[in-house]
C-alpha cells in the first residue's frame, strides 16, 4: 500500500451568518409538536366528517319535505273542514233563501223589491281627488310629439348635469 501524498487544504475563514429573526406566528407554528394520536385524532375528525356529510345533508332535507308536507296535510284538512261548514250552511233553508235574494235579486211573490242604480249621491260627479267627472269625450291639447323631440334634443345638446335639467311636463304649455 502505498501512501498518497497529503495534500494541504487552503485554510478557510468561517463567517458567522445572522439569519433573520422569526416572527411570532413562526415561532408558534415550530412549537407545534404533533404525535401519533394527534394524527391518528385528527384523521378520525376529518373522516367523521366526510362520512356523515351526506347522510346529514339527506337527513335534513327529508325534515324538511316531511314538515312541507306536513304543512299540506294540515291546509288540505282546513280545507276540508271548511267545505264541511259550507255544506252544512247550504243544507239550511234559511241560508239558501238568503242566499238567493241576495246574489239572484229573487223574492217571494207579492214583495217588493227596489233596486238601486246609483247609490253614490251628489259625490257622483268628482273623482276621489275632487276633479269633475265628465260624460264627454275628451281630447288632449298637447303636442307629444314635439315634447318628446324637445326632450330628445334637451338631453343630447345640454352640457348641463343631469339633476339639472328639467324636463317639460306634458299637460302644461
Amino acid at each position: 500500500m502505498t501512501r498518497q501524498p497529503r495534500v494541504e487544504r487552503a485554510k478557510t475563514t468561517r463567517v458567522p451568518v445572522r439569519l433573520p429573526e422569526e416572527s411570532a406566528s413562526g415561532q408558534w407554528l415550530r412549537s407545534i409538536r404533533l404525535s401519533g394520536f394527534a394524527i391518528t385524532a385528527l384523521f378520525l375528525i376529518v373522516l367523521f366528517v366526510v362520512v356523515l356529510a351526506p347522510s346529514l345533508k339527506i337527513l335534513i332535507d327529508q325534515r324538511q319535505q316531511i314538515a312541507a308536507l306536513q304543512a299540506s296535510v294540515q291546509a288540505a284538512k282546513n280545507a276540508v273542514g271548511d267545505l264541511t261548514a259550507q255544506k252544512a250552511r247550504w243544507s239550511d233553508p234559511n241560508y239558501v233563501e238568503a242566499q238567493a235574494r241576495g246574489r239572484l235579486n229573487y223574492v217571494f211573490p207579492g214583495d217588493y223589491s227596489y233596486l238601486v242604480l246609483d247609490d253614490t249621491g251628489a259625490a257622483a260627479g268628482t273623482t276621489a281627488n275632487g276633479q269633475p267627472i265628465s260624460d264627454k269625450i275628451q281630447t288632449t291639447e298637447v303636442d307629444w310629439v314635439g315634447s318628446l323631440l324637445s326632450s330628445v334634443f334637451t338631453a343630447g345638446l345640454t352640457d348641463a348635469p343631469a339633476d339639472k335639467i328639467v324636463a317639460p311636463v306634458i299637460g302644461n304649455k
